[in-house]
């Protein structure tokens, strides 16, 4: 993997998304000015743009323009910062910063942040259906993004992940799901690898990927958020490099569920690793062209080095 390239390409397609997205989200001076300046707020803080930028490196790999891939790009950014939005509230994880900055409702208040975050959801549809120049396209690519951002994939996923937390007996076995690995791995497939898998889709969509290159690209999508939720559950609790192999008691006292309070560190570390080549397995086919999807997936293991 060439870490270096990797970096230049990422950092590059960011900026191209940052543009797109200041350009499509009115202005703070638009009326009502409070909404779009909360909008704005956090919007446009920065990040790292992972799921935009997996719809530029799919899309393009499949011969897109990147022109014909912003629509898409842009509103799983909006709908992916409306979830962190929410998330942060009182009501939820309680957070007080988000990116180095005072999270929306510290900055705009609890029930401005609450819209802020309901009208980016809003917007992300309306700027597919009015961009995206193929119209069924445009519906398959709704269909798409709602489902793997509603109740059967990203917020269903929260859902999930509020019961394993919960301290009352039997919270998560009312839910069906007995096992706590099977509820766990359960939690990261709609929390977070539905919306990467949709992001990788919607990028192949728009190519006009056929289906069998949407099948693989789907396994990768799949693993390669697994992958990266395992690995941010990793970069939370061990610190350095030392600590792999310890099960953190911390998490496991807290009620939270993680893969490295229920398998430890050195286990769950390897399954990044199988994450990681059945994602790439899946770009064989793609030849060299796969590169920057391949070099992404080894990226994941980098990070916890």
């Amino acid at each position: 993997m060439n870490l270096n390239k990797l970096k230049k390409t990422l950092k590059r397609k960011q900026k191209q998304v940052d543009k797109y997205l200041a350009r499509c989200l009115p202005s703070g001076k638009t009326f009502p000015q409070p909404i779009y300046q909360a909008m704005r707020y956090s919007l446009l803080a920065g990040g790292k743009r992972f799921r935009p930028v997996l719809v530029l490196l799919t899309g393009q790999m499949l011969g897109a323009k990147a022109s014909d891939l912003m629509p898409a790009a842009a509103a799983l950014e909006m709908i992916h910062t409306y979830s962190l939005i929410h998330d942060d509230l009182p009501v939820m994880d309680n957070d007080d910063l988000r990116r180095g900055k005072p999270t929306n409702h510290k900055v705009f208040g609890e029930a401005m942040a609450v819209l802020a975050g309901d009208a980016l959801l809003t917007m992300s549809f309306k700027l597919i259906a009015d961009k995206v120049k193929n119209k069924k396209l445009a519906a398959r690519l709704v269909s798409e993004i709602s489902g793997a951002a509603g109740a059967a994939g990203m917020v269903g996923g929260q859902v999930l992940d509020m019961f394993a937390e919960s301290r009352k007996k039997g919270a998560r076995e009312k839910l069906g799901l007995l096992s706590r690995a099977k509820y766990l791995k359960t939690t990261h497939q709609l929390k977070t690898a539905a919306m990467i898998t949709a992001s990788v889709r919607s990028g192949a969509l728009v190519a006009g990927a056929r289906p069998g290159q949407l099948r693989k690209l789907t396994v990768y999508g799949r693993s390669l958020g697994l992958a990266f939720q395992i690995m941010d559950d990793l970069l939370d609790l061990k610190g350095s490099k030392r600590q792999l192999g310890k099960t953190p008691r911390k998490d496991a006292r807290a009620g939270k569920l993680t893969y490295p309070s229920l398998w430890g560190t050195e286990q769950s570390f390897r399954q990044v690793q199988q994450l990681v080549k059945t994602a790439k397995r899946a770009l064989i086919s793609f030849g060299p062209r796969a590169g920057s999807l391949r070099d992404l997936a080894d990226y994941g293991l980098q990070r916890g080095n």
